[in-house]
């Protein structure tokens, strides 16, 4: 076998692996949560590890935030970034974390910091006591 069918065979086998990977497999959801009279949808695709989609905020008579979600999933907590334009403004990036709890979602909150240029919450601020949002998912 020369070098050249070696390489080929080795790439096509890669690509058949990562094609079959769990990791692909994304299962889509969507969810709902009302806090006075703000309203906040979050369309998400998960996977074992991961999840990525789309996050509103619409705020009763000031505008809405929108913008995209992405991050990695540990145990029962979704914990990623917020990638948004603020009511039409500039774009902005915040650290996002839901903690997954009798099929609802609850957003937590604390002291934002940066790590190596991206948005963080500082050790031992996150909480979810109190939270703003309470996503419910929709059928």
């Amino acid at each position: 076998m020369n070098k050249l069918s070696f390489i080929l065979i080795i790439t096509i086998m890669i690509s058949v692996i990562s094609c079959n990977s769990k990791e692909g497999n994304y299962k889509e959801v969507h969810y709902q949560a009302i806090s006075g009279n703000d309203t906040a949808v979050i369309a998400l695709k998960i996977s074992d590890k991961r999840f990525y989609g789309r996050y509103e905020i619409s705020y009763y008579k000031f505008g809405k935030d929108s913008g995209d979600v992405r991050g990695d999933i540990k145990g029962d907590t979704l914990r990623g970034d917020f990638h948004y334009i603020s009511n039409g403004g500039s774009w902005k990036r915040i650290p996002l974390a839901l903690l997954k709890k009798d099929n609802k979602l609850i957003q937590g909150s604390g002291i934002i910091g940066t790590y190596m240029s991206l948005p963080c919450f500082l050790p031992g601020t996150l909480t979810y006591k109190d939270p703003k949002f309470v996503f419910e998912e929709k059928k």
